[in-house]
């Protein structure tokens, strides 16, 4: 492959060699190992990748069989080439951070097209939607270790896990510092695009 693989193929390459498997067991290990909160996967992209790794050498068929009348399943192992990628790939991955771009970053590159009492309100109902999802990630975290899981294997977890609370710290303190007037961006430039009301003021005041 020249171009570096993707999330999804380093993640099937990570299956791969711990043992031979078809795709069909490598969604349930996805499940299992809780790798889809690391890697977005759906069905049909998983197949897609086995086949695209396949294409390039760095995994290979090495038996079809069928049980009854169910589909057709193909097991797969790594080659050697796929082992240096996946080592290759991983150590890039850890090494070099990665220019990312959130969605929430752009939100906040353009946060003064609202006013800021409603920013500020935004930002309370984030606070819920993010403590909620870290309750639900700390869960999972603890189910997982519960089931006998290394930890080794479930920093992705820890590292999800320290994200959320780290945005979630920012969000509230954000938000303490609209309600106060601490950030404000009134007597800034003004911009073609004015903050406009939100729509329950505009409702209030006529």
């Amino acid at each position: 492959m020249s171009r570096p693989l993707t999330p999804l193929a380093l993640t099937v390459l990570r299956m791969l060699c711990d043992g031979p498997m078809h795709p069909y067991e490598m969604q349930q290990r996805i499940r299992d190992h809780a790798y889809d909160h690391a890697v977005k996967i759906t069905h049909g992209s998983l197949y897609h990748s086995v086949e695209r790794l396949a294409a390039a050498g760095l995994i290979e068929p090495l038996e079809t069989s069928r049980e009854g009348r169910r589909p057709e399943r193909t097991v797969y192992a790594v080659t050697t080439a796929g082992r240096d990628a996946a080592q290759f790939r991983l150590a890039e991955l850890i090494r070099h951070p990665a220019e990312e771009f959130p969605l929430f970053g752009t939100g906040l590159a353009f946060v003064n097209l609202l006013p800021e009492d409603e920013v500020a309100r935004l930002l309370r109902g984030r606070t819920v939607a993010l403590e909620a999802a870290l309750a639900g990630h700390r869960t999972a975290n603890e189910a997982l270790l519960t089931q006998g899981i290394e930890r080794y294997k479930l920093l992705d977890q820890e590292w999800l896990i320290a994200r959320v609370r780290g945005e979630l710290d920012f969000v509230r303190t954000l938000a303490d510092d609209l309600e106060s007037g601490r950030l404000t961006w009134k007597d800034g430039a003004t911009t073609m695009c004015r903050p406009r009301r939100p729509r329950h003021d505009e409702k209030g005041a006529s």
